[in-house]
């Protein structure tokens, strides 16, 4: 577990792909970071959520306090996220938007674009910016910002535009690819709950396939 930053208020790490960033039960991220502290009582309390297949930097909290900051950073649009994928294709503008109806199916875990509203129909928005492609893979790197937080939203959106991100077995044709999927979590930018400043946070995803078709730097 790669601890990168931890004081009274925050904690901020790497987590690894496969593990659940939610609750406390065995094996989830609250679990291992106590077990990395030392500690089984140690305060550490999740404010967002990754999927369990994605890597890369979340923050805690590390009192009750500091959780109710930061949830109100996010409700008020304060807490920014930063994502690298890699996906199928490439791309005719190299920047953009993309703005759809999501609806998550609950039975199926599974979200899907939707044509009109209707109930728990959601806004979903996003911004991308697409920074080099390998044609001898036919897949592009690009910088995702969000501007909502609906699940699975980054893969369902990019994927019902023929940009399946690479390893997602859900949204693409995944069972074909040589990786898990391709989605990090690459930047965080937020009011730190103490003094109040802005606080960022980068951290770049390993030299492995597919990452390593593309020069990366923070």
């Amino acid at each position: 577990m790669d601890i990168l930053y931890d004081d009274n208020r925050i904690l901020v790490c790497v987590k690894p792909a496969g593990v659940v960033s939610a609750g406390d039960e065995a094996g989830s991220m609250v679990d291992l970071l106590r077990k990395a502290l030392g500690s089984e009582t140690a305060c550490v309390r999740s404010v967002h959520r990754l999927d369990a297949q994605v890597s890369g930097l979340m923050v805690f909290a590390r009192s009750q306090a500091a959780a109710s900051i930061l949830s109100e950073e996010i409700r008020e649009k304060e807490f920014k996220k930063e994502y690298l994928a890699v996906v199928r294709g490439a791309f005719e503008a190299p920047e953009g938007k993309m703005e759809d109806l999501l609806w998550y199916n609950r039975s199926l875990r599974k979200a899907r674009v939707m044509e009109g509203p209707g109930r728990d129909v959601k806004k979903a928005l996003l911004s991308y910016e697409a920074l080099g492609y390998s044609e001898a893979e036919n897949a592009s790197l690009v910088k995702i910002r969000l501007h909502t937080g609906r699940t699975h939203q980054i893969r369902v959106q990019f994927s019902s535009r023929d940009h399946a991100l690479l390893g997602d077995r859900k949204y693409g044709a995944g069972e074909f690819d040589r990786c898990n999927i391709a989605l990090w979590s690459w930047r965080l930018s937020f009011l730190h709950p103490q003094s109040m400043e802005r606080v960022t946070f980068c951290q770049t995803p390993p030299a492995v396939f597919p990452w390593s078709l593309f020069s990366l730097t923070e």
